[in-house]
């Protein structure tokens, strides 16, 4: 649409002051001609847009002109309100911003927007569980990563001092994810003891983002997790219970005669993969490998041995 457009091109100029129509055309992806159009059009209808002839000239806002609007579409401000919204019942300054955001917007967008702010409702408990607190030290390491700030603290019994590159929160568990002599490592939040920014400045790479980044460090740690796979028949009506406590570590295989199915899970080594599977009983058929289903024979002994009436004499 032209008058997203129109408010893109008014929103870089404001970003850079001045630039050319080749400029704006390669960062709004539209021909040099249509650039220069919209700009003509953004000074005929009285926005402060002037041409600078010459040599590192271009078009230039002069006279510190700006615009309220956001440069937001109507679809974009839905799905930033959608996003926020949740987020806006736990922080005061989420709910701050989104009040500005609306009085930004055009009035046409505010009552969709609103209504988007209130669809969704997050609650990060599960069923008999309690909404875990943010750890304090979220908010300290947070503005260390925007202030560019290394940060030292302990952690397993060891003083670390570290690039903080950025947090990423993981079904409600803090990672810290940072830059160190060896390389990139990762910090569950809740066991760093004692941490302090420094005024020393922190060293981040300036192409780091920090999703791929943290896809790298997801990917390595579950390989870690599936180190021994186990193959399991079960009938095809329990396959989805049983992915669910196994999650990306469970697929099925092969469909069976008989309405069953064989699955394969996978855990770090046997004695995992048997305690996640006892309380199946007969449910589950263990195929292998052996490892398993040893173990499994070794807590059922246990179980017999603890619980098994005794014979009156």
């Amino acid at each position: 649409m032209r008058a997203d457009r129109l408010v893109a091109t008014l929103l870089l100029m404001q970003a850079r002051g001045r630039v050319t129509a080749a400029e704006l055309a390669a960062e709004l992806e539209t021909s040099v001609a249509t650039a220069r159009r919209d700009l003509e059009a953004l000074s005929t209808a009285g926005v402060p847009v002037y041409p600078q002839p010459g040599r590192g000239g271009g078009w230039q806002l002069v006279g510190g002109a700006r615009t309220d609007l956001s440069g937001l579409t109507a679809r974009e401000s839905q799905a930033l309100f959608l996003l926020a919204g949740p987020a806006a019942a736990a922080s005061p300054e989420v709910k701050s911003a989104l009040r500005k955001l609306m009085g930004a917007l055009p009035g046409t967008f505010r009552s969709d927007a609103e209504a988007a702010a209130d669809a969704i409702v997050v609650d990060p408990a599960g069923w008999g569980e309690r909404v875990k607190d943010r750890p304090p030290t979220v908010e300290l390491l947070r503005d260390a990563v925007i202030a560019r700030r290394r940060v030292r603290f302990t952690y397993s019994g060891r003083e670390r001092l570290v690039d903080p590159w950025g947090l990423v929160d993981k079904d409600d568990v803090w990672y810290l994810v940072a830059g160190t002599p060896a390389g990139r490592r990762t910090f569950r939040v809740d066991r760093i003891v004692e941490p302090a920014a420094t005024d020393d400045p922190a060293d981040r790479p300036a192409d780091l983002e920090l999703a791929k980044v943290w896809d790298e460090v997801v990917e390595e740690i579950e390989k870690r997790r599936s180190l021994l796979t186990a193959d399991v028949v079960l009938e095809r009506r329990y396959f989805a219970v049983l992915r669910g406590r196994f999650g990306r570590h469970c697929e099925r295989v092969a469909d069976l005669p008989g309405d069953r199915v064989r699955a394969r899970v996978a855990a770090p080594a046997p004695i995992m993969i048997a305690q996640e599977l006892a309380g199946w009983g007969a449910l589950v058929e263990v195929e292998g490998p052996e490892s398993v289903r040893s173990e499994l024979a070794r807590l059922g002994g246990e179980l017999v041995a603890r619980y098994a009436p005794t014979c009156p004499e």
